[in-house]
This record gives structure tokens, sequence and C-alpha cells, in this order.
């Protein structure tokens, strides 16, 4: 199955009511692990690598080919995404890389500012057939704060995606990125007024935070792609920890690694089924 485009899972799944899968990558174990879990549960999935974890490589590119590389070599549909860049550089370097989307966060900034921006950079990805996803209303815990009471107002949602063009949104509705438990409590009433309201697929940030009965109802409600990284983490490093605890002579890295590979990989696959992708 050739690389696919972010558009082609996401706006499918919305048309069908399914949830689109979309979980980060920060080393290539990560990519790996991400399609194992899709082909086992056949169903597509997105990659995405953030702009934290092109700090951690110090670069894009290589951790971006090679991610790319896992993506065509794949038997189910993979897209591959640019998450919460936040400088118009590493976007267009994701866009001459050959990402099939990008998600530029401006939510930062005053309202006037964010669309502005988000509509440049917009412009520039449309221009090379690129997806793009933006943030209204800041989600909360990238730094570290747990900010549930975040919310983003359905009016004022439809203005920005008719200023800015953008094909995708993520909005606050009671989740929080980094979250360690899953005592999140989605509002959702405001995804359904969304969903009505909104002419764009929306993008539910911070999931891990979620219980799984919750995402179902999240999709259900009108979200389509659901971001998930944090409850992975803890599911590889679960593993590692296990694996060296119990083999403390071990140093080869392969034999540490490829256990949290294939948690990853069976978290993915169990995910995916929540979300009712495929």
């Amino acid at each position: 199955m050739p690389l696919v485009s972010t558009a082609d899972i996401v706006r499918g799944a919305a048309e069908s009511g399914r949830g689109a899968g979309a979980f980060n990558v920060i080393q290539l174990e990560h990519a790996e692990a991400l399609v194992a879990g899709a082909e086992a549960a056949g169903a597509p999935v997105i990659l995405q690598i953030s702009e934290n974890a092109v700090k951690y490589h110090r670069a894009l590119e290589p951790i971006g080919l090679a991610t790319l590389a896992v993506a065509r070599a794949a038997s189910v549909s993979v897209a591959v995404h640019l998450d919460h860049a936040t400088k118009p550089e590493l976007v267009r370097e994701a866009v001459a890389l050959g990402f099939g989307s990008v998600m530029y966060d401006a939510s930062v900034l005053p309202y006037a500012e964010n669309v502005a921006a988000t509509r440049e950079v917009t412009e520039h990805c449309h221009a090379h057939g690129v997806f793009v996803e933006a943030e209204l209303g800041e989600v909360g815990g990238k730094d570290g704060v747990h900010a549930p009471g975040a919310r983003t107002d359905p009016d004022e949602a439809v203005a920005f995606v008719q200023a800015t063009g953008i094909d995708a949104l993520a909005i606050a509705v009671g989740t929080s990125h980094a979250m360690l438990e899953k005592t999140a409590a989605l509002d959702l009433d405001l995804i359904a007024a969304h969903r009505k309201a909104v002419p764009v697929p929306l993008v539910l940030h911070g999931s891990s935070g979620v219980p799984d009965e919750d995402l179902t109802r999240a999709v259900d409600a009108g979200m389509t792609k659901v971001n998930i990284a944090t409850s992975l983490n803890q599911a590889f490093t679960r593993a590692v920890r296990d694996f060296l605890a119990a083999n403390p002579a071990v140093v080869d890295t392969r034999k540490y690694l490829s256990p949290g590979r294939d948690a990853v990989a069976a978290e993915v696959a169990r995910l995916l089924g929540v979300l009712k992708a495929g």
C-alpha cells in the first residue's frame, strides 16, 4: 500500500463517522510499532512527528525520511504528519520532504495574529497539495499545565476556518496534553455543536487522558482525527522497564527496545478498535 495523503484518511473517516487514529513518532521503533498495530487492526493510521521530536533529533530530515520509508512499506494506508509546528520554516521543510499534512499551532497568539499566520501557512501548503490542521482555544498541557477548563466557541471556530482556509480544526473540549491518567471529562455536547457548525473535520488533542468509552463517544459526537501520544509512551516505557528488571545484565538495546515496540503495536491495534477506525 503506497503512502497516502492525510486528507484521504481524515476525510474518508469523517464521511463515514469513523475515527482516524493519529499517533506520535519519537524514534524509529515508534514508527514501526504504529504501522504494525495498524496492520494488525486492518486500519489506516497517521504517523505524527512533533516539533518537540524534531528538537530531540536536532533536525526533521533524519526522523522524517525514516518515518516516510516505514509508511511506504506498510500494507495499510499510512500518512505522515507534522504536529504542533510553531515555526513556518519547519512547515516548509516538512512539505518539501513529502509530508501529507501539517498542524500549524499559532494558538497562543491573539486571535487576529493567529488567523493571519495560519492563513499564510495554509496558502503555502495548499499550493503543494498538503492538508493543514490548526488549533483554536488552546489545549493545555504542553508545558505541564493541566488546563481542562479551556473551551473553543463554535461560532468563533466557524469564522476561524473561513478566514484561514484550513482543512481540519483542533478544538478545546476538556482534554489536556501529557495526561498520565484517564481523568479528562469531555464536553460531548460541545463536540456535537462544533460538528454541526464547523465545515471541516474536528481533531481531538490530548486524548491519552480520555477513558476508552469516552473516546468512542467523542467519535460518535463528531470528532474525527484523534491524537494519542503519552499513553503509548507509557506502554513503551513500562515494557522496557519490565524487561530490564527481569534481565538486568542485558546491554543490547535491541533486546529491550523490542518489547517496547511490541507493546505499542498492541496498544495501537486496540485503540484503533476503540476509535472504530478502518
